[in-house]
């Protein structure tokens, strides 16, 4: 193609003249791709899928720190409204009094205890009270209305046995969880095992862990061998199910479930835990009880 001036001259006859270079090819531009008209690359909008997931997780959290403010503030409450730890004490006393037994009992046997920590709340050492885990199953379980998995610390246990004894309501739960760190925070754990030993219920109208040694087995609880003191831990669980005396069978599989978890925490190996199992209980006839 020849290039011409306005007057038909050709662009090679005049001096100084340059011809036009020609436009470049626009190649076309796919919506939404980098390099659009009128859209800079750092304006253009992120993919939906991306926007979405992050509209949601940023509610998630918006929701988790609102809960969160709003169970610290109940936890608060409730700490107000609940009853005094010192108080414990107190109410053990007149359920002694109540039942015919002596207050402060003795202190609390190894033989006991160790059985007693390793079913009912093999963590009792080292929690502030309350295990977070089973306090959330609890509540769920409250709120879906599925099944009480259980898992009350020994502390939670105490709560129930001198503040709320007749309630069984979400309502008593969560008091029972705030009592229980009062009284972690109030008292030692070999006090808390003696306040739990005292007042907890044995069968056979046995009430405190000495009336019920002295009730079994004839001899007083500094004297419990180790199957007979996790028998007792045992039963305490439910003493009408697991009675020794008129359900043999039952308290037999609870013993032996009771006598594995010391084996599961280290508290005996298995030939001392076969031994055990194989150790005659020497419950004493009704008449024959007593130390």
């Amino acid at each position: 193609m020849v290039w011409r001036t306005p007057d038909g001259s050709t662009a090679d006859d005049v001096p100084g003249y340059t011809r036009p270079l020609p436009e470049p090819t626009r190649q076309p531009v796919q919506p939404g791709q980098p390099g659009q008209p009128g859209q800079p690359p750092s304006l253009q909008r992120p993919p939906r899928s991306r926007s979405r997931k992050r509209r949601y997780l940023k509610r998630a959290a918006i929701t988790l720190v609102t809960l969160a403010v709003v169970l610290a503030l109940a936890a608060g409450v409730l700490y107000i409204v609940t009853p005094s730890a010192g108080e414990a004490t107190t109410l053990a006393q007149q359920q002694a009094r109540q039942h015919g037994i002596a207050y402060p009992g003795p202190n609390v046997p190894g033989n006991f205890a160790r059985p007693l920590v390793a079913t009912e709340d093999h963590r009792f050492y080292s929690e502030p009270g309350i295990d977070l885990f089973a306090v959330g199953r609890v509540i769920q379980a409250k709120l879906t209305g599925g099944q009480d998995q259980g898992g009350a610390t020994l502390e939670q246990q105490l709560a129930k046995m001198l503040y709320t004894p007749a309630k069984s309501s979400l309502s008593a739960e969560l008091e029972q969880v705030t009592l229980a760190i009062k009284l972690n925070n109030a008292y030692s754990k070999q006090q808390i095992l003696r306040l739990y030993a005292e007042v907890a219920y044995y069968g056979h109208g046995y009430y405190g862990l000495e009336q019920a040694s002295c009730g079994y087995f004839g001899r007083p609880a500094s004297e419990l061998t180790v199957v007979q003191g996790a028998m007792l831990a045992g039963v305490v669980n439910a003493p009408s199910m697991d009675d020794p005396i008129n359900d043999p069978a039952n308290a037999r599989a609870r013993l032996t479930h009771v006598i594995d978890r010391m084996v599961a925490v280290g508290y005996l190996t298995r030939t001392q835990a076969n031994n055990a199992l194989a150790t005659p209980l020497g419950i004493v006839p009704r008449d024959q009880a007593g130390c």
